[in-house]
């Protein structure tokens, strides 16, 4: 979820100054259509449905190229995507509900409201509010912890990961640095379903996706009443492209559960450009407009820059905010295995951008969303799909050029005969949140299986020194990790470490929060 569940981050590119919107020439559905299409082939997507809001109105909401490769169902603006970590605005808004009714306030302390509430240091545990679980700046590494809600059908519980957070240890000081965590927005969800008495499924669909006429979305893809018209996510393997399947649980609903289409998202942006005002003549209210401010004022400051003249960058509460060629911004991206996605606004335009695409390639939907958001900033000359595939190449070569190197490392120690000079690696290691792993002896050769996420196993191949790898049996993680021992004085092993081989395995990956001590 990374800005989502999965990596998306892409390099910088070159910012361009500031244009202003005289000489705006906006893009025409036929020119849209033209950039989407050449986006999907490019990037090798199946399927993408794309949304322009403007003063208030729809003026673009299209589907483009096919719901699956499994069949050739066309995508259309009704068809369902994973919208991802843009749930977080959702999850945020529902805080601010609660606010806006006095019964809770976001510096109220999650041990007010979930007294098990338990970090690794006990002055944070004590100091940490309502607002520091909406805002990135716990202390904890990047997607720590993520590896108990993905790659899939995780058995922990929501008790389970609350109480597992005591053993995540921070990589920071706390409330000084950025660092994206999804589960922080899980502890959220679970305050929305404590202070309001109803699940926190139930609270979104009735106070936020309900009233806004959101009819064909739900809180989660098991709670969708018609799945008729929704896609699979694709992951590329190789030159090819796989279908995968749900790639977390209902626990992680609060962090980036939410199922919905271009036309029900439009009316969310809608409403978020009108500070929250829906309905006949904007009669009706979701939240206050001293809320729907504070969501979007920056709390926590996110070092970087971005393919515009920026300023500054942050995060407030479920947003991403910054300014753009001289224009206020809110932004979320979203990732799940097969999906990413991005919401885009700039109130002062009254301007909502919305992209939802079926495989995994961030630099899908930036190429479209900054193709037509260039057009209302009078942005000339720059062709964002080359930049972006330009980027992605280069990415992919580094990748590569690692991975093969590897294997071809590996491939020659098999050819040498190498036998590795480590005794006893088969056994049973247990983490203290991510429990055990079982590394066996399958078909003559070491095999690794977790048992809270049965994805997560594959065979085992000796690298060098104390080091084997591990390949995973679906290929489409693009996770393959270095399994690294710790000896004791007899060179038999006492645990290991995880590292990620590719340096584009998504950071929900958290291998590196990891620590397996053999039982």
């Amino acid at each position: 979820m990374l800005s989502s569940l999965k990596n998306i981050v892409l390099p910088v590119l070159a910012a361009v100054s500031f244009a202003g919107t005289v000489d705006a020439q906006v893009l025409t559905t036929k020119q849209i259509d033209s950039v989407v299409n050449k986006t999907l082939s490019t990037f090798n997507v199946p399927g993408i449905a794309v949304a322009v809001v403007k003063d208030g109105k729809v003026i673009l909401s299209k589907g483009y190229g096919i719901r699956s490769i499994k069949g050739k169902e066309k995508v259309d603006e009704h068809t369902l995507f994973g919208v991802a970590s843009n749930t977080k605005a959702f999850t945020a808004a529902a805080i601010g509900i609660l606010v806006d009714e006095h019964k809770l306030s976001w510096d109220t302390k999650v041990t007010d409201i979930i007294p098990e509430f338990k970090l690794h240091d006990a002055y944070v545990t004590a100091e940490f509010t309502v607002r520091d679980l909406l805002t990135h700046r716990s202390g904890l590494g990047l997607g720590a912890g993520d590896l108990m809600i993905f790659p899939d059908s995780s058995s922990v519980t929501t008790a389970q990961l609350i109480h597992n957070l005591r053993f995540l240890k921070p990589v920071s000081s706390f409330r000084t640095k950025y660092d994206y965590d999804n589960l922080m927005y899980i502890v959220a969800g679970e305050v929305v379903a404590r202070v309001s008495g109803i699940s926190y499924e139930n609270f979104i669909e009735n106070r936020l996706i309900k009233p806004l006429g959101m009819n064909e979305t739900a809180a989660s893809w098991y709670r969708l009443k018609n799945k008729s018209n929704i896609i699979d996510g694709h992951a590329p393997v190789g030159d090819h492209l796989n279908t995968v399947g749900l790639s977390f649980t209902e626990v992680a609903n609060a962090a980036g559960g939410i199922y919905s289409n271009v036309t029900d998202m439009s009316k969310w942006v809608i409403a978020q450009i009108n500070d929250g005002k829906y309905g006949a003549d904007l009669s009706k209210s979701l939240f206050s407009k001293k809320t729907h401010d504070e969501m979007w004022t920056p709390q926590t400051i996110i070092r970087g820059s971005s393919p515009y003249n920026t300023h500054f960058s942050s995060y407030g509460l479920g947003w991403f905010l910054s300014d753009v060629n001289g224009y206020f911004q809110a932004t979320h991206t979203g990732g799940l295995a097969g999906i990413v996605t991005q919401v885009t606004i700039i109130p002062e335009m009254k301007l909502g951008i919305i992209v939802l695409t079926n495989q995994q390639s961030g630099a899908a939907f930036n190429s479209i969303t900054n193709s037509i958001k260039d057009g209302y900033l009078g942005v000339k000359g720059q062709d964002r799909i080359k930049q972006y595939n330009d980027a992605r190449l280069a990415n992919e070569k580094k990748a590569n050029d690692i991975t093969a190197e590897v294997t071809a490392t590996i491939a020659a120690a098999q050819s040498a005969g190498t036998v590795s000079p480590i005794q006893d690696v088969k056994g049973k290691y247990a983490d203290a949140w991510f429990g055990e792993v079982i590394i066996s002896t399958q078909n003559g050769g070491l095999y690794m299986q977790s048992k809270a996420s049965p994805k997560l196993q594959g065979k085992m191949f000796y690298y060098k020194a104390n080091t084997y790898i591990v390949k995973w049996n679906e290929r489409s993680l693009d996770a393959d990790a270095y399994v690294i021992f710790n000896l004791d004085h007899d060179g038999k092993p006492v645990g290991f470490k995880l590292e990620s081989i590719s340096p584009l395995t998504d950071f929900s990956f958290d291998f590196q929060d990891l620590d397996f001590k053999k039982i």
